[in-house]
């Protein structure tokens, strides 16, 4: 469609089909700056247009007024832009918060543009699913702001209110575990890691039996997996 026959509202509308895709595909596409700011520009130019009609009534009864139709086409055209473009931006923002929470709440591990998933994703299941590789490359700056403040809030969370709680908010809860232990095999070094047992040095290849509130985070992350 080119842009002589072009209507208002069919930008908007690709935003809404870019977010059906991501949906569909279970992926999070690039952010769409260069539509996002078109949209925005046209938003401009109808409320140009608005302001130009209204100018143009001269005190008549908007009952009677040719212009109104026309004005409140060109409403109806931005309300609608609106509602597609805060759609667009809240899918993206879940999607967001569900990759967050994927990751185990690994905020360094999300954004890292070298970022490559775990061998054993597949065995993880669904509910431990990897951050694609490289995904901030596809987040617009705001969105990386919104992370880091997202995660600013729950380690803020996490320290105060649930200080004297024992409780892991970074722990997965949609399958209690059976076991305060666990037994897991390194997948990817980890370094030195405090346990109640003391300092473990978790090297590829190597088994131990440790607590699962322990090493929660690193099964979710890929670097450890349950045998």
């Amino acid at each position: 469609m080119n842009t002589s026959t072009r209507q208002y509202g069919d930008l908007a509308t690709q935003l809404i089909q870019e977010s059906r895709r991501s949906t569909a595909t279970d992926t999070l596409l690039k952010y769409n700056d260069v539509l996002v700011r078109t949209i925005v520009r046209e938003q401009r130019q109808l409320e140009s247009l608005i302001q130009s009609a209204l100018s143009n009534q001269d005190g008549l009864d908007p009952g009677n007024d040719p212009m109104t139709p026309t004005v409140l086409l060109y409403q109806t055209a931005i309300l609608r832009n609106k509602r597609c473009l805060l759609a667009y931006h809240h899918h993206r923002i879940e999607r967001l918060k569900d990759l967050y929470w994927s990751v185990g709440g690994a905020l360094p591990l999300l954004l890292s543009t070298h970022a490559t998933a775990p061998s054993n994703a597949a065995n993880m299941g669904a509910d431990a699913t990897s951050a694609p590789a490289d995904i901030r490359s596809k987040l617009s700056p705001h969105e990386v702001d919104f992370l880091r403040s997202y995660n600013a809030s729950l380690l803020t969370f996490r320290s105060g209110v649930l200080a004297t709680e024992e409780v892991d908010l970074f722990a997965p809860i949609l399958k209690p575990p059976k076991d305060l232990h666990v037994l897991v095999r390194v997948v990817l070094d980890c370094g030195v890691i405090q346990t109640e047992v003391g300092a473990i040095d978790f090297r590829r290849g190597q088994r131990f039996m440790v607590r699962r509130a322990d090493v929660e985070h690193l099964i979710v992350q890929g670097y450890l997996e349950e045998v």
